[in-house]
């Protein structure tokens, strides 16, 4: 299909890493400010994969279980590896993914570098603005 949306169209390349040995009250103050609910968690090596840390994992893996924010690593309770997607996927189909999966959201990765992340919502909105421009 010659005018169907990539995952790289609407993917936002601000991406917001974080060293794995950060203590989750420190990626908590980085969400706050950056307002965003994930962080990319940077490969510990070349070989390594990418991880995730969500505000859920923090809700459920600190907080409901009365740990101290100050004493847990990133690593002790991010995601991994980060299931991800590549820019060149289509829309529609990184739409199922993310769905079938139950996250809204995901690292894109190219050949094993970070390249940004996608969201239902971005793809939502963003199918929209150019149907209506249509």
């Amino acid at each position: 299909m010659k005018n169907e949306l990539l995952v790289k169209d609407v993917m936002w390349k601000d991406v917001d890493i974080v060293d794995r040995n950060l203590s989750v009250q420190d990626a908590l103050d980085t969400m706050q400010y950056k307002k965003t609910k994930m962080l990319i968690v940077d490969k510990a090596h070349e070989n390594d994969e990418y991880g995730v840390v969500l505000i859920a994992d923090i809700a459920a893996k600190v907080i409901a279980k009365n740990k101290s924010l100050e004493r847990v690593n990133v690593y002790e309770i991010m995601n991994k590896p980060a299931i991800s997607v590549h820019s060149t996927m289509y829309i529609r189909y990184c739409a199922r993914l993310l769905t079938r999966m139950n996250i809204s959201r995901c690292p894109v990765i190219d050949e094993g570098k970070l390249v940004g992340v996608v969201s239902l919502t971005s793809i939502v909105f963003r199918n929209n603005e150019l149907r209506m421009e249509k």
